[in-house]
């Protein structure tokens, strides 16, 4: 067994009152470390790694939680390129066409949550948790709202600049609530990000593609400035709920109740832009796309969430702007200005030193689940499984060795 292995066992030993003989501490059964034990030894080998200030740049989890921010910036290019197919046929219909992402996300995690837990436990959860959850979708569901809807009212770069408002949500909720205590690095890559986006809408201004006067300027604004605060608080509450929760439990509940709350919307408000709609093939093909795209979405988030944060999270979304372009100069004719690939790169050159200076398990270690995340779920993504993967790599080390 290595100096380094022994040495955390023993401070895990020493943490937990554990007992059992040292020699045999490699295994975290009955007659080894428990699985608390095994957690808290695997912390302290991961984060006795981070001798460099640009170690968990070198990790797979780094190169990973990237992917996972552009794959994520797709997903939203690829609803905002629907969106806009949907609107040049006559059917802005932006409460109903999301339900079809809640159908999606029940029909495929319902069953799972039910398989894992069975029917009796999941209404013990319904009862326990349930008004939690309702609260998320809620939030969810009002923040893909009211943001579509004020691109009705206002121009696009004043709706885009209102979406810097929920990284700002972001940032004051994990602070005040969450106990995040944010590092000087992870601020100037916040900074920078913002920088390269300001790069984005000035090049969009310049070239006239900002959506010139809207329709009610102030109305549009207070939409987005609401749409985005729902956002900003809802990604917050999923990054805490998938840090304690499976992700297929916490996706269930936010499928079934935002059916609910969605239909119920789009009953109200979108029963006229319902009537007056197109219907035919192509529309169809345009409702699959945006749904698949956003089911994708949804279904990542939690991922990118429990190895970032909600403040990255919604940093990595604002190269879809750049995404967009792309995917517009081949669809929509759009021409490309110099700017864009200069705010690209800023951007992730923003997100690259947002993780600079930090330990190798970046923000996957929440502090509101305690040092030793005790309060969390071993997950796929989190800082529990991480931990409990490297004790048993220690372990087999220990048995090869025997």
């Amino acid at each position: 067994m290595s100096d380094g292995t022994k040495t955390a066992i023993s401070e895990a030993r020493k943490d937990y009152g554990a007992t059992a003989p040292a020699d045999n501490a490699s295994s975290f059964d009955a007659n080894g470390l428990t699985e608390a034990e095994a957690v808290e030894a695997g912390l302290r080998q991961l984060e006795a790694r981070n001798v460099h200030w640009y170690s968990y740049l070198l990790t797979l989890d780094f190169w990973a939680v990237i992917a996972i921010g552009q794959i994520l910036s797709l997903c939203i290019t690829g609803t905002n390129t629907f969106s806009t197919f949907l609107a040049m046929k006559g059917t802005s219909i932006p409460a109903f066409q999301t339900i079809f992402n809640y159908v999606l996300l029940t029909l495929i995690y319902l069953p799972v949550t039910l398989y894992h837990h069975g029917h009796r436990k999941y209404l013990q959860i319904v009862w326990r948790d349930g008004w939690k959850y309702l609260i998320l979708s809620f939030l969810d569901v009002e923040g893909n709202y009211f943001t579509v809807l004020a691109y009705r009212y206002t121009n696009i770069l004043s709706a885009q600049l209102l979406n810097f408002w929920a990284i700002v949500c972001v940032v004051i909720i994990s602070f005040f609530l969450l106990r995040v205590r944010y590092k000087l690095f992870q601020v100037a890559g916040i900074l920078v990000c913002c920088g390269g986006m300001g790069v984005l809408l000035a090049s969009d201004h310049l070239t006239g593609v900002n959506g010139g006067a809207g329709v009610d300027m102030v109305k549009g604004d207070l939409f987005g400035l609401l749409g985005a605060t729902f956002y900003g608080i809802s990604n917050v509450y999923e990054e805490w709920f998938v840090s304690k929760r499976p992700v297929y439990e916490v996706l269930s509940f936010l499928g079934v109740f935002g059916i609910l709350i969605n239909g119920v919307q789009a009953g109200i408000f979108d029963r006229q832009s319902f009537q007056g709609a197109t219907w035919d093939g192509p529309v169809a093909g345009y409702l699959v796309g945006y749904t698949l795209a956003l089911t994708i979405f949804y279904s990542l988030v939690p991922l990118i969430l429990r190895m970032g944060s909600a403040a990255f999270f919604d940093i990595s979304l604002l190269t879809a702007n750049f995404w967009g372009v792309i995917i517009g100069i081949r669809v929509f004719g759009y021409a490309i200005h110099f700017m864009y690939p200069i705010a690209f790169v800023l951007i992730i050159v923003g997100l690259v030193v947002y993780f600079l200076a930090g330990s190798v398990l970046g923000d996957s270690k929440k502090p509101w689940l305690g040092d030793n995340q005790a309060d969390g779920v071993a997950g796929i993504g989190t800082a529990k499984l991480k931990a409990l993967n490297e004790a048993k790599k220690a372990r087999l080390a220990d048995e090869s060795q025997a």
